[in-house]
C-alpha cells in the first residue's frame, strides 16, 4: 500500500498516493490536525477534547471521539507492509498517528531549521540561509487553516504558527549574514509575516533593514512609519529598540542620499525622533498592612520608578489607579517586584493601609480567584463586621468604594486577568492609589484614566546590575565576555537571569564561561508566555535549570503541575509522589534553592506561573498518562479523607458520605483533637476551592470533586462562608453534571439549595432543594431525600410555614425510621421541638426535645445531644422557666466547650445572656454576651453583629 502523505503548514490536507483524501467533517478533522501535529507521540483524551470542545465539551465527548478515530482510521489505512497494524493505534491513555518525518511537512520543517542552526554556529551563512528559505518554502498559510476559530486559536496550533514568525526573523538575519543572494527570496516571507502581524516589531525591523539593503528606501521608510503610527494608536507606545535601530538605518540612508544628491533636510515624512509618549499623570482600629516583603536587591527600572513617580502629586491625596502592564503580556518580566517596590517606597504616604492581593489571572489550572473572594477579605481587613457583610458582589463593591472615600490607602492588585477582573476592587474616588500588574495590557482601564506603566525586559546596564547585585562585581569583572554572553542569552528576562543567578551561588566555583556555552549552544529555549510579540526566549535557563536537579527533585517538580494551588503543603506534595515526606522534604529545599518554587510562609510552598507551565509540558514528556492519573488521585483522596477526618472529629455523629479507602500513597492526615482538626480545614479550604474547579481533576476524578465539596459543606456553612459555598458547590454541580453522576449532581444541588437560603434567596433555594430532592428519589438514596426534606422544612420555619415544616420533618422521619438511622432521628425530634417553639407551642416543645435528648444519650453522641439541651433550654426560657433555662443551656455549653466547638459555643452563650436578661440579671447577661461577641469575631461570623446589638442596648 502506498504511503499517506499530510501537509498541516496550511490548509490541512492529506494524500495516498497521488489521491486526496476525503477527511470528513469538521470535527474529524480538527481530531486529524491534533494528530498530525503531534505525529508519532501519545495525546491524550484529555488534550484531543480541549483541543475539540474545550469548556463546551459533552458528557457524550470521549465517546464520540473514538466513532472519529474509527472512521480516520478507514481513510488511512494500515501501515505499509503490515496490514494488519493501523495507522492511528490507542494506547497511553490516548491516541497516536505514527507516521515518518518524510510524510509530514511539520517534521521537515524543524528540522530544517535546526540543521540551518547548525550550519550558521559553524560559519556556514549562506548554507543556512538556504535551508531557512527552504523551510519557509514549506508553509501555504496558517497552520492547519480551514478548521473552525475556536479550534485554530487552540495553544497547540498558535505555538506551531509562532515557529514561523521565529523562523521568518532567522531567515531574514541568515539573509543579511549571507549577502545580497537571499534577500528577493526572504523579502516575500517578511511582507507576507509582517502584513500577518502588523504590531511584531521584531519582524517589523527586519522589513525595514531588509528593504533599505535591496535599496527601496522610500518602502523602508513607509514601513517604519506605518508601523510607528499602529503603536502609538493602538498600543499608546513608542518603538522598541529593534525598530529604534532600523529607523536609524533609514534617517542614516536618507541624509547620505541627500549628501549625494544636494538635497536640504527637513523632510515632514522621516521617522520622528519624538515618538510617542506615554499618558501624564469608624473605618479600622488597626490599619492593613499586606504588602509581601520589598526584595532586598532590587536593581534597574529607573525609567519605570521614575514614571510611577511622576504620577502621584506631592501630597499624595490624588493618585489615580495605575496598571504595570509588560509590552504583551509577558511573564517573568519582574511586573511584582516592581509593583511591590513601589508600593514599600510610598506607603508611608498611605496611613490609612495597605491592602495586597494575588488576582492568579493566568493560574495555569484554571483557578482564577473571583472579585467575591477579594472583596470579602479586603472588607474584612477594612473592619467590616460579617453581619454588615452585603451579599452580591455589586453591594460589596459598593461598600468597599464606600469606605475608601477620603481615605488614603494603597491597594495592589497583582497579576489581573482582565479588566473585568479589576474592576470591583479599585477605590472609586480620588486619595487612594492602586497598583495593578497584568500579563495584558489592560485598555479599559486605561481608557477610563489608569496610567499604564510598560515594562520592558532589562537593558544590558540594568541586567548587568541585576547579576551583580547576586553574585558581586568581582566574580563578573573576571569574565566580562562570557556575563555579557548570558545577558544576551537570557535576553535580559529577570526570571532567566534570576534562575542563572540561582545555579551560580548554588556552585561558587563554576565557571561563567561554562554557563554561556550552555546557554549558546542549546537552539531550543522557552518562549515567555506572552498574548502578544515577546522578543524574549528562556526555554535553555529553565532547562538547564531542570537537568541539574536530581532525579527525585525534577520528578517533584513536573508532578508539582498538577497540583491545583494556590500553594501547597509538603503533606500535598508527598501525596503527589506518593513519598514518605522525609524523601519529599530534601527534594523541595533543592527546588527552593534553584528558585523553582518559593516558600511563601512556612511550610506552604507556591510555584510561579511560567514554570509551573514548564513544569507541565515536562510532565506530558517524561511521565506516562498513568503515572499522572494516579498522582492526581493520590493528591485527591489526600484532600478528601483528610477533610472526612477533620469533619468527622468535629461532628462526629453527623451524617457523612461514604467514600472507598484511600488509593496507596494518598496518605490523609490524621488528628489529635478537634482544633487540629479545624486548623487543618481551615488552612486547606482554598485549595479543596481550587481542586474541585481543576480542570484535570474534574476530568479524571469528578466524583471526588463533588465528595470534596460535600464533605467541606459544614465547615464553610459555620463560619458563615455562605459565597465561597456556592462557589464550590457551583464547581462541584458542574463536575458531577459532566460525568454523569446521579448522586453527586443531588448532593451539589442540595448544598446550593441550602447555600442560597442562607443568602437569603429562597427562591433559588427551594429550586435547588427541589431538583436534590427529585434525584435521590431517582437514585434510591432516602438518606438524602430525608436530609433534603430537613433543609425544606427549615426554610419553611423561616418564612413562618411551620405547618409545611411539620409536615416535611414528618417525611424525613419516617424515611429514617425505614432506614434504621436513629441519629438521623434524634436530629429530627430535635428539629420538630424547634418548630413547636416557633409556634409557640412550648409544652409539645418539651416532649420532642425531651426524646431528641434521651436518643442522643443513648446513642452517645455528644454534639446531639448538645444541640437537644439547648433546644430544651429555649423551650424552657419561653414558659418563663428562666432557671431551668439556663441550667440546660450551661450543660449545652459544657459539652460544646468539650467538643471544642467554638461557633456552638459562642451561640449558647447567646441564649443564656437572653435567659439572665429576661431573668433581670442585666450584669450576668452582658458578660455572658461579651464572651459569646468575642468568639464570633475571632471566627468572623455573621452573627456577630447580632449579639453587638444586644449589648449596645
Amino acid at each position: 500500500m502506498e504511503l499517506v502523505r499530510a501537509t498541516v503548514l496550511g490548509p490541512l490536507k492529506a494524500w495516498r498516493g497521488g489521491t486526496e483524501l476525503d477527511l470528513g467533517p469538521p470535527t474529524r478533522r480538527a481530531l486529524l490536525a491534533v494528530l498530525l501535529t503531534q505525529a508519532d507521540r501519545p495525546v491524550l483524551m484529555s488534550e484531543i477534547v480541549d483541543v475539540l470542545w474545550g469548556e463546551t465539551a459533552p458528557e457524550s465527548a470521549p465517546n464520540m471521539v473514538h466513532r472519529h478515530v474509527g472512521a480516520l482510521r478507514n481513510v488511512l489505512g494500515p501501515q505499509p507492509g503490515s496490514p494488519q497494524v493501523p495507522l492511528l493505534t490507542r494506547g497511553s491513555g490516548g491516541y497516536r498517528l505514527r507516521l515518518g518525518s518524510d510524510q509530514l511537512d511539520l517534521p521537515q520543517f524543524r528540522t530544517l531549521r535546526v540543521r540551518a542552526a547548525e550550519d550558521r554556529r559553524a560559519g556556514d551563512a549562506v548554507e543556512g540561509a538556504d535551508r531557512l528559505m527552504d523551510a519557509l518554502d514549506l508553509w501555504r498559510g496558517p497552520v492547519v487553516s480551514g478548521l473552525t476559530a475556536s479550534v485554530r486559536t487552540h495553544p497547540m496550533f498558535t505555538r506551531i504558527d509562532r515557529e514561523y514568525r521565529d523562523a521568518v526573523t532567522e531567515g531574514a538575519d541568515a539573509a543579511l549574514d549571507a549577502g545580497d543572494v537571499h534577500l528577493e527570496r526572504c523579502l516575500l516571507f517578511l511582507r507576507r509575516a509582517a502584513a500577518a502581524h502588523p504590531l511584531d516589531e521584531a519582524l517589523h525591523a527586519r522589513l525595514v533593514t531588509v528593504l533599505l539593503r535591496t535599496g527601496d528606501t522610500r518602502q523602508a521608510r513607509q514601513c517604519y512609519e506605518d508601523v510607528r503610527t499602529r503603536l502609538s494608536e493602538e498600543l499608546g507606545l513608542d518603538p522598541g529598540p529593534e525598530l529604534a535601530i532600523a529607523a536609524e538605518g533609514v534617517h542614516r540612508t536618507r541624509s547620505e542620499n541627500r549628501r549625494r544628491t544636494g538635497d536640504a533636510p527637513g523632510d515632514p515624512s522621516a521617522p520622528s525622533d519624538a515618538g510617542t509618549s506615554a499618558p501624564q499623570a469608624a473605618f479600622i482600629q488597626a490599619p492593613p498592612a499586606q504588602l509581601p516583603p520589598d526584595l532586598g536587591v532590587f536593581t534597574g527600572r529607573r525609567a519605570e520608578m521614575a514614571l510611577a513617580r511622576r504620577l502621584l502629586p506631592a501630597d499624595g491625596r490624588s493618585a489615580q489607579s495605575v496598571v504595570i502592564s509588560a509590552i504583551g503580556g509577558m511573564a517573568g518580566v519582574g511586573k511584582t517586584t516592581l509593583a511591590i517596590h513601589w508600593a514599600h517606597e510610598v506607603a508611608h504616604r498611605y496611613p490609612d493601609g495597605q491592602l495586597y492581593t494575588d488576582l492568579r489571572g493566568f493560574d495555569p489550572g484554571g483557578a482564577t480567584v473571583g472579585p467575591e473572594q477579594i472583596l470579602r477579605s479586603f472588607l474584612d481587613a477594612l473592619g467590616v463586621t460579617p453581619e454588615q457583610m452585603p451579599t452580591s458582589v455589586d453591594a460589596q463593591a459598593s461598600l468597599y468604594r464606600g469606605l475608601l472615600t477620603g481615605k488614603r490607602v494603597l491597594v495592589v492588585l497583582d497579576n489581573a486577568r482582565d479588566t473585568e477582573q479589576v474592576r470591583p476592587l479599585l477605590p472609586g474616588a480620588a486619595g487612594s492609589l492602586a497598583i495593578v500588574t497584568s500579563r495584558t495590557f489592560l485598555s479599559g482601564l486605561v481608557a477610563e484614566g489608569a496610567h499604564p506603566i510598560a515594562l520592558d525586559v532589562l537593558d544590558d546596564t540594568d541586567a548587568h546590575a541585576f547579576l551583580a547585585g547576586r553574585l558581586g562585581h568581582e566574580r563578573l569583572a573576571a569574565q566580562p565576555q562570557a556575563v555579557q554572553d548570558i545577558i544576551d542569552f537570557c535576553a535580559g528576562l529577570p526570571l532567566a537571569l534570576a534562575v542563572v543567578s540561582a545555579r551560580t551561588m548554588m556552585n561558587p566555583h563554576l565557571d561563567l564561561g561554562v554557563l554561556a556555552a550552555e546557554l549558546r549552544e542549546e537552539g531550543n529555549r522557552l518562549a515567555t508566555l506572552s498574548t502578544g510579540d515577546p522578543a524574549t526566549d528562556i526555554e535553555t535557563v529553565l532547562s538547564w535549570s531542570y537537568q541539574v536537579l536530581t532525579p527525585l527533585a525534577a520528578q517533584v517538580f513536573r508532578r508539582l503541575s498538577l497540583h491545583p494551588g494556590p500553594d501547597m503543603s509538603l503533606a500535598t506534595v508527598s501525596s503527589l509522589l506518593g513519598l514518605p515526606q522525609a524523601r519529599v522534604r530534601p527534594a523541595l529545599s533543592e527546588l527552593l534553592g534553584a528558585h523553582l518554587l518559593t516558600e511563601r510562609s512556612p511550610g506552604r510552598f507556591v510555584c510561579h506561573d511560567l514554570l509551573r507551565a514548564y513544569a507541565g509540558e515536562l510532565l506530558r514528556v517524561h511521565d506516562s498518562p498513568a503515572d499522572q492519573a494516579e498522582s492526581l488521585h493520590r493528591l485527591l483522596d489526600h484532600l478528601l479523607h483528610g477533610a472526612h477526618r477533620a469533619s468527622a472529629m468535629l461532628a462526629p455523629h453527623r451524617e457523612r458520605l461514604i467514600l472507598p479507602a484511600p488509593v496507596d500513597g494518598a496518605a490523609p492526615v490524621r488528628f489529635t483533637d478537634r482544633e487540629e482538626a479545624a486548623n487543618w480545614m481551615e488552612e486547606h479550604s482554598p485549595v479543596i476551592l481550587a481542586a474541585v474547579s481543576h480542570g484535570p481533576a474534574r476530568l479524571y476524578a469528578a466524583s471526588r470533586c463533588w465528595q470534596l465539596a460535600g464533605t467541606v459543606e459544614l465547615h464553610l456553612d459555620r463560619h458563615g462562608r455562605w459565597q465561597e459555598q456556592l462557589t464550590l458547590q457551583t464547581a462541584a454541580l458542574d463536575a458531577a453534571e459532566h460525568s454523569g453522576d446521579l448522586s453527586g449532581r443531588a448532593h451539589a444541588h442540595r448544598a446550593l439549595g441550602f447555600g442560597h437560603g442562607r443568602l437569603g434567596d429562597t427562591g433559588r433555594a427551594r429550586e435547588h432543594l427541589a431538583t436534590a430532592l427529585e434525584l435521590f428519589t431517582a437514585a434510591s438514596d432516602r438518606g438524602g431525600e430525608a436530609r433534603t426534606h430537613r433543609y425544606l422544612a427549615f426554610f419553611e420555619n423561616k418564612e413562618g410555614r411551620h405547618e409545611a415544616a411539620l409536615t416535611h420533618y414528618s417525611v424525613a422521619h419516617a424515611l429514617y425510621t425505614d432506614m434504621g438511622q436513629r441519629s438521623g432521628l434524634a436530629q429530627v425530634h430535635n428539629e420538630v421541638g424547634w418548630t413547636h417553639i416557633l409556634r409557640g407551642d412550648h409544652v409539645h416543645a418539651l416532649v420532642e426535645c425531651r426524646q431528641a435528648l434521651d436518643l442522643h444519650r443513648h446513642l452517645d453522641d455528644v454534639n446531639g445531644e448538645a444541640a437537644a439541651s439547648d433546644s430544651l433550654g429555649y423551650a424552657h426560657h419561653h414558659l418563663g422557666a428562666y432557671e431551668r433555662a439556663v441550667a440546660c443551656y450551661r450543660h449545652a455549653l459544657t459539652l460544646y466547650r468539650l467538643l471544642h466547638d467554638k461557633y456552638l459555643e459562642a451561640d449558647t452563650l447567646v441564649h443564656i445572656g437572653d435567659s439572665q436578661d429576661a431573668a433581670g440579671d442585666r450584669a450576668e447577661a452582658r458578660t455572658s454576651w461579651r464572651q459569646a461577641l468575642l468568639i464570633l469575631d475571632h471566627l468572623a461570623h455573621p452573627d456577630a453583629e447580632t449579639v453587638r446589638r444586644r449589648l449596645s442596648r
